[in-house]
């Protein structure tokens, strides 16, 4: 059994959905990016998404962009990506990582090679955003293949005769996005939710994590309550970009506010 499926189910067995916390690689520097992620388990992260840093992220909002542009300034490559996990992983067996990004620099990388790279530092999943099904074949066997769960993403416009079509083609979880649009610009309705994940369970008993559009506390107990998981990710960029200086360098309080955030998020989840 994968990481995700053993921690999913370990969850289910508590009667409580996950946290989901989002960071970018090397944002706003390399260290102060492994800081955060080595904390964040501790904070109350059950599952952590990491951002792939690309120049041209069509999916994300302005937050998520700008936290891809320091990441990309201050030295971010897949390779490095994969060394932030590898070295996470000499004090984590156990946290399930995955890496959310776009595919064009994986297919720069190698595909192949980076699906074995990437097992190999101890990632668990991938989503891929700019990959439907119809094009699965592109990296679809080579991360079945190193054992890495390929994670969909599923969208309110998603049409009912397609979903079992993105949903077949799932494995980890799936990703609903809570609203239509790019990341970080609202949030998700409670009552949008409460209507939407039903008709995605009817076509998979996979866990399903709810993002785009998670920002509070109280939105994230709704998430996970609603579906199995909050995804959460601007919110904590923002976090941490007001303790950044002039130069958008990290501070004294950059670490301890973000995992303060993580905190606040994982009582609330728990709480359900």
């Amino acid at each position: 059994m994968s990481r995700i499926a053993q921690k999913f189910a370990a969850l289910k067995a508590e009667g409580r959905g996950a946290l989901i916390p989002f960071l970018e690689a090397f944002d706003p520097d390399r260290d102060t990016a492994m800081a955060i992620l080595r904390g964040m388990p501790g904070a109350g992260a059950d599952l952590i998404e990491i951002g792939m840093p690309f120049t041209d992220p069509m999916a994300d909002g302005p937050t998520v962009q700008k936290a891809g542009q320091r990441g990309l300034k201050a030295g971010a490559s897949l390779a490095g990506t994969l060394g932030m996990v590898a070295e996470f992983r000499e004090g984590d067996a156990d946290t399930p990582v995955i890496l959310m990004g776009y595919f064009n620099p994986i297919l720069s990388y190698g595909v192949p090679r980076f699906c074995v790279d990437a097992a190999a530092a101890g990632v668990d999943g991938l989503i891929v955003v700019d990959v439907p099904p119809e094009e699965a074949d592109e990296i679809a066997p080579d991360a079945t293949a190193n054992g890495l769960d390929l994670i969909r993403l599923v969208a309110p416009t998603t049409a009912e005769d397609r979903l079992p079509k993105v949903l077949s083609a799932t494995t980890g979880f799936v990703y609903y996005v809570a609203i239509t649009g790019i990341t970080g610009t609202r949030s998700a309705s409670t009552d949008d939710l409460a209507a939407a994940i039903p008709r995605v369970r009817k076509h998979t008993d996979l866990p399903i994590a709810i993002g785009f559009g998670v920002r509070t506390p109280k939105q994230a107990g709704e998430a996970a309550r609603i579906g199995d998981a909050a995804v959460v990710a601007s919110a904590l960029l923002d976090g941490m970009l007001a303790t950044l200086d002039a130069e958008g360098r990290a501070t004294p309080a950059t670490v301890p506010t973000v995992l303060d955030q993580v905190r606040e998020l994982a009582e609330a989840v728990r709480r359900g």
